[in-house]
């Protein structure tokens, strides 16, 4: 047979005996021969090169020559990894490393003097063989200290708009080749699993991006390594991908996404230009909002209907605010349970919202806005609930119920109105307008609340819909807050949103 034994001598040195003679244009093999790595590499690291592509059955660390042999379960698998890395260039610990076929069919190695690889090497087979199955992904976990693992955790914090995998690709691929995700939902929190070729990109990626906002102000990046060293995708989808596999099914059942919202991805997404170190990855709003519309339409994993539904509202202006104007207001980014404004402190108020989500939009929109004349703050309360006063107890109107009002604008799931969610800003769009109505009687309505009517224009297919704009953000907001829900005539109510265009 073709077995070659390889003695080691004990202090680790190669013995004269064996010769290093693989040629680059070998034929495959299932041995790999890998050159010029860093002097202070662990044999977990080399192991991790390969893991990604199959079972591996042995390693040979020739620490003197800077060397190694890995030795796979399956020829195909070590043809994979040769072709992947051959457009890929591997790094361990940043330097550049080499690797071509052996020319030796196996690697027969001496156990006694080849200990401790052996260790490592069932160390991680041991917890390959126990896959622990994620959302119908198996992930092969080895026993390696986090820190050496070329696999990162990723959970989204704050997810107001939806993250796709495509997303983490872009973001992660800016500190070396991401191999595979694997994003799945847990504890109503969206999580990733993402694999580098080389631990040290891992540690870097967590460095420069744990903590940071993928866009303006949500979607905050908590990074861990992963106790996992290699993943296991089955299908390259939108919930998984193995870059490495080009040729994996992408699973019955599982919808890749919609192509219209592919599409508004990679539009949005190619704003991410993240520099070589990271300011918050701030997206502009028309990222955002097609992020928002996609929301609408996939319904968002990982976003939960928990999360904190009440928020205290301060510094509003206690002669003009109203239970209503704030139900009005706050209905813009979700459905507005009940008002509060605070007996002894009446410049304050609670607002509960159906669900967390929603109050995580309200709080990013409208924090730092103008309602009458001031600046209000928006903060998550500690309250779970807003209590309604008791029977028959006057509390002055300052406490509201909207609970069955018909006016909510995200009852229905899926409705078009999650695809319409921007920032305050001075163009309104207004529609449902009656035929009788024309842009006089509409600039004169709107006029009347105080501010200075810029522009308007009816939409062109459709006179029941127009783009009204305002001087400034703050008159757009009170003209929201007043017409919304306005009675045209003929059983016509306006209905009046923040537009994210202008005129």
């Amino acid at each position: 047979s073709n077995r070659i034994r390889i003695c080691l001598s004990a202090n680790g040195n190669d013995n004269k005996k064996f010769k290093v003679d693989d040629k680059m244009d070998g034929a495959p093999s299932r041995v790999l021969h890998i050159r010029k790595l860093p002097g202070e590499v662990t044999e977990t690291e080399v192991i991790a090169l390969g893991l990604p592509f199959g079972k591996v059955t042995n390693i040979l660390m020739l620490k003197g020559k800077n060397q190694a042999f890995l030795e796979l379960a399956t020829e195909e698998a070590a043809i994979t990894m040769v072709n992947y890395y051959s457009a890929v260039t591997p790094h361990l610990r940043n330097q550049p490393i080499y690797i071509q076929y052996s020319n030796h069919k196996e690697l027969k190695t001496d156990n006694t003097l080849n200990q401790r690889a052996q260790a490592v090497l069932q160390a991680v087979t041991a917890v390959q063989a126990t896959n622990a199955p994620i959302s119908g992904t198996t992930v092969s976990e080895s026993a390696v200290t986090p820190a050496q693992s070329p696999v990162l955790r990723i959970i989204i914090d704050n997810m107001y708009y939806p993250v796709t995998l495509d997303v983490l690709h872009q973001i992660f691929s800016k500190f070396g080749a991401v191999l595979k995700i694997i994003t799945f939902t847990k504890n109503n929190q969206f999580q990733a699993l993402l694999q580098y070729g080389d631990p040290v990109n891992a540690q870097q990626a967590k460095l420069a991006l744990d903590g940071q906002n993928i866009y303006n102000a949500c979607c905050t990046l908590r990074i861990d390594f992963s106790k996992l060293v290699n993943l296991n995708v089955k299908y390259n989808n939108d919930k998984s991908r193995d870059y490495t596999r080009p040729d994996l099914p992408s699973g019955d059942g599982q919808p890749a996404l919609d192509p219209a919202i592919a599409a508004a991805f990679a539009k949005e997404t190619s704003l991410l230009a993240v520099p070589g170190a990271l300011s918050p990855l701030a997206i502009p709003n028309a990222a955002a909002a097609a992020a928002a519309a996609a929301a609408g339409r996939v319904g968002m994993p990982g976003v939960s209907a928990g999360g904190n539904t009440v928020l205290l509202v301060s510094n509003l202006n206690e002669e003009m605010v109203t239970p209503q104007s704030l139900f009005t207001l706050f209905g813009v980014y979700g459905d507005v349970q009940r008002v509060k404004i605070l007996y002894n402190k009446k410049d304050s108020a609670l607002i509960q919202m159906a669900d967390g989500n929603q109050s995580q939009l309200a709080m990013s929109h409208l924090n730092g806005q103008k309602m009458y004349g001031k600046i209000i703050r928006v903060t998550l309360s500690k309250h779970q609930t807003v209590q309604l006063p008791r029977e028959g107890l006057d509390d002055q109107g300052l406490t509201k119920d909207f609970g069955n009002s018909p006016l909510h604008r995200f009852k229905k799931p899926g409705s078009k109105n999650f695809q319409n969610i921007f920032p305050p800003s001075a163009t309104l769009h207004l529609s449902n307008i009656p035929p009788s109505v024309a842009e006089e009687d509409l600039r004169t309505l709107f006029a009347n609340t105080g501010g200075t009517v810029k522009a308007f224009k009816f939409f062109q297919r459709d006179h029941k819909m127009a783009l009204l704009q305002m001087s400034t953000v703050e008159e757009a907001i009170q003209a929201l807050i007043d017409l919304h829900n306005y009675n045209l005539g003929e059983n016509h109510h306006l209905r009046v949103s923040f537009s994210k265009s202008t005129i």
